[in-house]
């Protein structure tokens, strides 16, 4: 190799600066933040996986010809599945009193999900 291949194949180094501010958490990383995070977005995923049982075992009762879920068992599941996962996503973003709020929007709309279709 020459000298003019070697500067052609020199690599430049990058500039190194502050992290900006996309790449650094904005949640303070407190344990009974995170424990609080884990339980409400087990509940809205959980919330999603039962709207999406709901909505395949309705189809399957459309092909069979057997009773299924009503309609708003069919509209109350992905309604509720939905605001869980509004109300998650702003308590994984935020921190504090709003975080926590939204965590407990996630409690109500699954438990209100769950009382008003299963257990009534």
């Amino acid at each position: 190799m020459s000298s003019s291949d070697t500067e052609e194949l020199a690599t430049t180094p990058l500039p190194v600066g502050e992290p900006s501010a996309s790449s650094v958490p904005s949640v303070p990383d407190t344990r009974r933040g995170r424990l609080w995070r884990g339980l409400t977005g087990s509940l809205a995923a959980g919330m999603v996986v039962l709207a999406a049982i709901v909505l395949v075992i309705a189809v399957i009762c459309l092909f069979t010809g057997a009773p299924g879920p009503g309609s708003l068992m069919l509209i109350g599941h992905p309604v509720a599945a939905v605001l869980a996962m509004l109300a998650q996503r702003v308590a994984d973003g935020r921190s504090g009193r709003v975080a926590g709020f939204a965590g407990l929007g996630v409690v109500v709309s699954v438990t209100a999900a769950l009382s008003i279709f299963w257990w009534s």
